[in-house]
């Protein structure tokens, strides 16, 4: 076993940290009410127009903000104390999900019509890109504030697999919750999850700036920022392999497509093909966690994301249930390893007094790769239809791999 490798022992050590429990908990229900909150939008949308592309404006509005104040917002939290700007992005959050709560009620339905409630969907869309701006990376900082170093790839790996398990937990969650209490219930489930998360990240201590306000201007922050990510090759190498990997494979965008006219299974059997993404992803959240990946991280990291291109196309050829529902599984369980992979990479390359401007290119990569993915499958799926539009991605995903095979061997040959 490498030197720096955790024991299952020493994995588990960690959790004897209260505020980094507190951070858990927090990050868990406010991270699970966002999933949901993403999740029962595309539907919405979806019931709203009956256009795949609509679905896809959803991804376009969100990163369009998210992405332009990325490098901004990094320099904004390394000169600022991290709790007090993380709780107000949290209550501007909760101040969103109430909006579209009070869209989503049959009064507001009536007096808007479907065309105005859509629109207004997207305006509070485009918000909450503002607020994820800030937001996204900050969880990173805090982590690297809280734990010990040596103490940190085991923090890392448990904060990916949070991270992990609200995103999928609350993306199963908000199908079937569509099915059994409609838009307006799942609204009102999701508001009590991200003002309980609140709660909770309202128990962490003060993080003071490690950067002193006015020690160097904006722009130069905001550069020396880039300029890490863009020399430090196996930081840069994982990012754009997501960023490319997700924006050609983000075939679960069209899952409500497939759900309702494809397969012909309802909200009953979307919450279940959600559900698949999402039990793959906690399986290998278990498994990595008791059994952290010793060696040869980036060789693992590339054949995963290659993996989970394969199963994007079969999950679009397919016009069975359970093989979709398998498709997905798999898919999950794959890009879960590379979430931990890549999460692990950033932490363990970053200088403390960096970590909101790296964490913020980070962010950055992960908005354009998830959001812009999204956007990208609505209008390929206008484009090509449905079915095509998704091989084309997965098909693309695994042609990024193996061009990151052979022009990125220091991702490929990285261990930690």
């Amino acid at each position: 076993m490498p030197e720096n490798t955790p024991s299952k022992k020493e994995a588990f050590k960690v959790l004897g940290i209260p505020e980094f429990r507190h951070l858990l908990a927090g990050r868990f229900l406010f991270i699970m009410g966002l999933r949901m909150l993403g999740t029962l939008t595309g539907w919405w949308i979806y019931e709203l127009t009956n256009d795949p592309f609509a679905i896809g404006l959803i991804g376009l509005a969100e990163v369009i903000p998210a992405v332009s104040l990325a490098l901004y917002a990094g320099y904004i939290i390394d000169i600022s104390e991290k709790r007090k700007l993380l709780l107000r992005g949290i209550l501007f959050y909760l101040s969103c999900a109430i909006a579209l709560l009070l869209l989503s009620t049959h009064y507001s339905l009536a007096q808007l019509g479907k065309n105005w409630v859509a629109f207004s969907i997207y305006i509070v869309i485009f918000f909450t890109g503002i607020i994820r701006a800030f937001t996204g990376p900050l969880f990173g900082t805090m982590l690297a504030a809280i734990v010990p170093r040596e103490q940190l790839q085991s923090a890392t790996t448990w904060n990916q697999g949070i991270w992990l398990s609200a995103s999928v937990t609350g993306h199963a969650a908000a199908g079937f919750l569509i099915a059994g209490i409609g838009n307006t219930g799942a609204l009102l489930i999701i508001v009590s999850f991200i003002a309980t998360g609140f709660v909770f990240l309202y128990q962490l201590k003060a993080k003071p700036a490690l950067n002193k306000k006015g020690e160097k201007t904006g722009l130069e922050s905001v550069k020396e920022g880039l300029q890490f990510v863009f020399k430090t090759k196996e930081v840069l190498g994982a990012l754009s392999l997501d960023l490319f990997a997700v924006f050609f494979g983000g075939a679960v965008a069209m899952v409500p497509v497939f759900a309702r006219d494809i397969l012909a299974v309802g909200p009953i059997g979307f919450g279940w093909l959600n559900a698949a993404t999402d039990i793959g992803a906690i399986i290998i959240i278990v498994l990595a966690t008791i059994y952290p990946l010793k060696t040869n991280q980036g060789k693992i990291l590339l054949w995963a994301v290659g993996g989970f291109g394969a199963c994007i196309i079969i999950f679009a050829l397919s016009k069975l249930f359970w093989l979709s529902f398998f498709a997905l599984l798999m898919s999950g369980i794959l890009d879960g390893i590379s979430v931990i992979i890549r999460g692990t990479i950033v932490q363990m390359k970053t200088p403390d007094h960096m970590r909101g401007r790296v964490m913020s290119v980070n962010s950055m990569f992960i908005n354009s790769s998830n959001e812009l993915g999204q956007f990208e499958s609505g209008l390929a799926a206008k484009i090509m239809g449905v079915i095509p539009s998704v091989v084309f991605g997965g098909s693309m995903t695994i042609l990024v791999v193996l061009a990151t095979w052979f022009k990125a061997p220091a991702l490929r040959k990285m261990k930690y």
